[in-house]
């Protein structure tokens, strides 16, 4: 019968693992020693006669802005990227019509997507994204 030889480990896979262990050690130890004196810190006293109605003003409208610069790119985003192309899938419209009944189609929630439309385009949706800003 053949036998096997058992593999070697070697000493690099192990002294690399005390070093990743010394590594994260230190750096915990770091941060704990920097959240230690962050917190031992003593806050300063408010100004008597400070305006903090203008500082919550200030704050909410760079808030608003911040977001506002965020999320209106992706409202006006085409949402679909065959838009206008022959190999669009949304292309591709499905109609019916039941007896005397207005025809129903598929074109009513795929078409402004297959013309290119964005977010703030869609039915139904663009209206909700009237209250995000931007």
């Amino acid at each position: 019968m053949p036998s096997h030889a058992r593999p070697r480990t070697g000493r690099a896979p192990r002294t690399l693992l005390r070093a990743g262990l010394a590594v994260s050690a230190a750096g915990a130890a770091l941060a704990a020693g920097g959240a230690a004196t962050a917190s031992a810190a003593p806050a300063p006293a408010p100004a008597h006669g400070t305006d903090t109605g203008a500082t919550a003003s200030a704050l909410t409208g760079a808030l608003l802005h911040s977001v506002a610069g965020g999320v209106g790119p992706v409202k006006n985003l085409q949402l679909d990227p065959f838009a206008n192309t022959a190999v669009d899938p949304l292309a591709n419209a499905v109609a019916t019509q039941i007896a005397d009944f207005k025809p129903l189609s598929t074109t009513v929630v795929t078409g402004s997507l297959s013309r290119g439309a964005a977010l703030r385009d869609v039915p139904l949706v663009g209206l909700t994204t009237r209250v995000l800003p931007g």
